[in-house]
């Protein structure tokens, strides 16, 4: 039961950033899970800094991407929001049975929090996620990939981002 559940996890190891590699042209671009990790060390960070419920951000950075284990990584202009929400909903209930019923209740509440983004956890979490996506185009930015191309993840990140802190610290990045 638990060898199911961490071998699904273990999958977004092997799942790309679609957007990277379909609209940059980077043939081997991040991993979910590499994207996953950087969101949960700046949610961490983040947190710790507003005085927010770490454990849980944490938690629910690890978990906020998950469903792609089974779902893959679905761009926004390739499926509805809704199509899409279902489609992980459906997945992280899959993912979360092979847990054992009181571990499973949690995460499925985190994940819910998430999905609503009605508390300051989630909302933090949502914004860290386009901040983290933003880094990253900066660093393929100066690995050499295409600026223009970049920007629109940078400008996407700009328009979603609600915090001004870190739209502040998002206005402070360049790429070259």
């Amino acid at each position: 039961m638990l060898f199911d559940f961490f071998y699904l996890a273990s999958e977004l190891k092997k799942v790309p950033r679609k957007g990277w590699k379909s609209k940059v042209g980077i043939e081997h671009p991040e991993s979910v899970a590499d994207h996953s990790y950087g969101t949960a060390i700046m949610a961490m960070v983040f947190s710790d800094a507003h005085n927010l419920d770490t454990e849980k951000i944490l938690k629910m950075a690890l978990l906020h991407d998950l469903a792609e284990s089974i779902t893959g990584d679905f761009m926004p202009d390739e499926i509805s929001k809704e199509s899409k929400r279902l489609a992980e909903n459906e997945a992280m209930k899959e993912i979360l049975a092979k847990l054992p019923e009181n571990i499973a209740i949690k995460y499925q509440n985190i994940w819910n929090e998430y999905t609503l983004a009605n508390t300051k956890e989630s909302v933090l979490l949502h914004d860290v996620d386009k901040l983290e996506m933003a880094i990253q185009a900066v660093k393929y930015s100066s690995e050499g990939f295409s600026n223009e191309k970049l920007g629109m993840f940078i400008d996407s990140a700009k328009k979603e981002i609600k915090s001004k802190e870190l739209l502040d610290i998002l206005d402070t990045l360049s790429y070259k």
